[in-house]
């Protein structure tokens, strides 16, 4: 018992994915007689700290990482709500033993069963080897499917804590809320939770089969070896040495795009990809269809998500570039006739929020439109006070004020000097457990003909279509 609530940490939910498993789907784990220690988080999956604010530390990891914790309020067989939580990372970072993601005060505030999860990443986890035959069909999305044996496990014993496996809300932020709509398209997710949110991702982040492929082409000539078989004995390390230089060859400068020769894709490589059993096609394509219409969802973004890669003074010419690679000329034209007097490196900071994270919300909540959906639909606005204000409402910064943890390790350095600004963490955090518990997070549904937005920010309040004109720019950009 730690701060009212009963950790349990490190469980592992499935066999280590290391030797002859590494690559393939991940295995049950090996049952094991007795009482085993829940005291210590389990490690990492591996990866390299790529720094910023987020990530600049190197973590304890290992291939031995499917594991999750549970945050729970007893073990007194009540059927509570509960939250399952992905971390982020851009698909190469991140734990869930996270202080920001601490579930203590979901838990108490909200008499719910919270459970975060670790599951591969980066080329272990998404490095598309299909042509290799039996055992590798869903190498490209190990990481999606690691999710979604997290899930099963907790379907299958969340009881014992206190949870109720009928009463799931998964929930992530940035690669997490790419994970949430993913799972919300894949087929072989459906069952396994009711509600949804998704912070600072959608369902465009997928990379297509043709373009995987050609990642895994380079990323076997950068490792040097002529038997794919080798795969399995290559030391970890080595791994991720070529997994780096694939990420520094082919990522566009912006961090955007994968870019090799016609192929173009709005994700850098190692993210999942396409047409396998997980993902037989691109989640927006499988939402549009009506996969995940009966999830009731709570998505949204970020005013100033891009401050967090920080561009600094932006030539025009670089400016031009960015819009040349997201082929978004006209956004361009009317973010200037909309912000005459933005610089380039503002200009450049509201085009990338909108490319990666603004527009693709808006588009899967444009896509559940059609079906019988509950969506609802949320902008951040707070403005961070750091580093002279240059982070404004930046990615990320959401995540404490939802899980009430303003004072946790880290959370200074975003917030600034000044005021805790703790009403509107007491606001959000009672949102996100309203709609845990099965309510509406308690503001008006997101419909095409209100574009109903709760914004968050001091003080908050309901709008409708923000940016319309900026929004209605990007109409012609699929």
């Amino acid at each position: 018992m730690k701060d009212g609530t009963l950790l349990f940490s490190g469980i592992p939910y499935a066999a280590a994915p290391e030797g002859s498993l590494r690559f393939r789907p991940a295995a049950p784990v090996t049952p094991w007689t007795g009482v085993r220690p829940a005291l210590k988080f389990g490690p990492a999956a591996p990866q390299v700290a790529t720094g910023g604010l987020t990530n600049s530390a190197a973590v304890r990891w290992s291939e031995d990482c499917l594991s999750l914790n549970v945050c729970t309020p007893a073990l007194d067989g009540a059927l509570r709500p509960v939250l399952v939580w992905i971390h982020g990372g851009s698909f190469r970072t991140g734990q869930g033993a996270v202080p920001w993601y601490n579930g203590n005060r979901f838990a108490l505030h909200g008499d719910m069963v919270v459970v975060s999860i670790n599951y591969r990443l980066g080329a272990l986890g998404f490095s598309e080897l299909s042509r290799l035959g039996s055992g590798f069909e869903t190498s490209g999305v190990n990481g999606l499917l690691d999710q979604i044996r997290a899930l099963e496990w907790v379907r299958d014993n969340i009881q014992q804590f206190g949870g109720d496996p009928d009463r799931v809300t998964i929930a992530g932020e940035s690669a997490g809320a790419f994970s949430v709509c993913s799972l919300l398209g894949s087929p072989l997710a459906q069952g396994l939770f009711h509600r949804a949110i998704a912070q600072s991702g959608a369902a465009h982040h997928t990379l297509r089969k043709a373009t995987a492929e050609r990642i895994t082409d380079l990323f076997l000539e950068s490792l040097g070896i002529d038997d794919p078989t080798d795969l399995d004995s290559l030391p970890v390390e080595r791994i991720l040495d070529a997994q780096t230089e694939i990420v520094q060859r082919l990522e566009d400068r912006s961090g955007a795009l994968a870019v090799l020769g016609e192929l173009h894709d709005p994700v850098g490589p190692f993210y999942p990809c396409v047409g396998n059993a997980v993902l037989p096609q691109s989640p927006i394509e499988a939402i549009r269809s009506g996969s995940g219409a009966s999830i009731p969802l709570v998505i949204g973004t970020n005013a100033d998500e891009a401050t967090l890669w920080g561009y600094g003074d932006v030539p025009e010419q670089r400016l031009h570039e960015v819009v040349q690679a997201y082929n978004a000329s006209a956004p361009l034209e009317t973010l200037r006739a909309q912000r005459p007097k933005a610089a380039t490196d503002q200009l450049m900071i509201a085009l990338t929020t909108d490319f990666l994270f603004r527009i693709p919300a808006i588009r899967v909540a444009e896509a559940r439109a059609g079906f019988d959906t509950a969506t609802w639909m949320y902008l951040f606005s707070w403005k961070s006070r750091a580093f002279g204000g240059r982070l404004g409402a930046t990615h990320a910064l959401e995540i404490p004020f939802v899980f009430d943890n303003l004072d946790r390790a880290g959370v200074d350095i975003f917030l600034g000097e000044g005021p805790t600004p703790q009403a509107l963490a007491d606001v959000m955090h009672r949102a996100w457990i309203r709609f845990v518990q099965g309510d509406d997070p308690g503001w008006e549904r997101y419909e095409p003909g209100s574009r109903a937005t709760m914004r968050f920010d001091d003080p908050c309040e309901l709008i409708y279509d923000p940016d319309r004109e900026e929004r209605e720019a990007w109409d012609g950009y699929r």
